[in-house]
């Protein structure tokens, strides 16, 4: 019998450019407060949110993912036929098929990679990165582009005090290819199902309609559960992502983790003692919890600011709905 010949990838990836797309119209905390019975001063003190971006008709997942998608191509300096593989993160594209991942590649100007879409809700972009990494690596792939989107005003009730404040929309994007040497660390991620009903859809989309019921299954979310939860257990895999990665939060250069709230940020940076010298990413101020394209939009924005420069170390971990999570240590194209 003859033998199968194996594929080859190369030797390391890393993440070779990012791009991000926020949508225009700004939200402050003025516009939600009454439809919430809340105020300015609650919200900030609870999320840390004082202003959120919320997409326009036109701003649809595949425009926003399109946008990021070319930034992320061009600052990797290649062209979008280069691209042989798209992996899109996302909960609300709301076609069942087919997949936002396809048709984002074919308007970007792609040739025919393979394309399909991924739901890791908030961890989705993390998730998108591990895999790309071992399809480069492993010979599937030679450059993949990952993105995270999210158009969650679609899904969220605006007179849910728990939800309505939090949620948001935008795209994140990142280009991995080959390097010599490594430039993604080992992924830490998995899943806790038995919490699965903590952040949920109230119904879903066959109950709606067996119902006549005219109101979209909304996402709900038991918020101080999920605090005690992310607080706690994503310190330890952000330290089992940095120990499997081989450095120390001493070593480590920027921490970008998912935007779902800056007091989880705080006190996962409290939890972890990381030094001042690590730069936080805090965009969740002025983006809201965007899901999928938090750390990407999260990261984008701290390589344009300066905080994070070429060469850095940083530390990406998510969590979201499911539960699940996953975390990785990276280098800063």
């Amino acid at each position: 019998m003859s033998a199968l010949q194996a594929s080859v990838g190369a030797p390391h990836a890393r993440i070779l450019g990012v791009g991000g797309y926020r949508p225009s119209r700004v939200i402050p905390n003025s516009e939600i407060v009454d439809l919430i019975d809340s105020s300015d001063e609650w919200i900030r003190t609870r999320s840390g949110i004082v202003e959120r971006r919320w997409a326009t008709p036109e701003e649809t997942v595949q425009m926003m993912s399109v946008a990021a998608g070319r930034q992320a191509i061009e600052a990797a300096g290649l062209e979008p036929q280069q691209i042989d593989c798209v992996i899109v993160a996302t909960v609300s594209h709301m076609l069942q098929t087919p997949s936002a991942a396809t048709l984002i590649a074919d308007e970007l100007g792609t040739d025919h990679p393979a394309a399909f879409d991924i739901s890791a809700a908030c961890a989705g972009f993390c998730h998108g990165v591990a895999m790309a990494a071992d399809f480069v690596r492993g010979g599937s792939s030679r450059h993949v582009l990952v993105i995270g989107v999210e158009r969650l005003s679609d899904l969220t009730d605006v007179r849910d005090r728990g939800t309505a404040f939090i949620f948001a929309d935008g795209a994140g994007a990142a280009v991995v290819g080959p390097s010599q040497t490594p430039g993604i660390g080992p992924v830490v991620w998995g899943s806790a199902g038995e919490q699965a009903g903590l952040i949920t859809q109230k119904k879903d989309w066959l109950e709606v309609l067996a119902d006549g019921d005219t109101e979209r299954p909304w996402l709900t979310m038991d918020g101080n559960p999920v605090f005690r939860w992310a607080a706690f257990e994503m310190a330890k895999v952000a330290q089992d992502a940095l120990d499997r990665a081989g450095i120390t939060a001493e070593e480590l250069d920027c921490f970008v983790p998912h935007q779902a709230n800056m007091r989880i940020i705080d006190a996962l940076a409290r939890t972890m003692k990381l030094p001042a010298s690590v730069k936080i990413a805090r965009d969740i101020a002025t983006m809201g919890n965007t899901s999928a394209a938090s750390i990407p939009l999260a990261l984008e924005r701290m390589i344009e600011q300066g905080e994070a420069r070429s060469g850095d170390t940083a530390l990406l971990i998510a969590f979201g709905a499911g539960l699940v999570y996953a975390a990785q240590v990276v280098v800063v194209p």
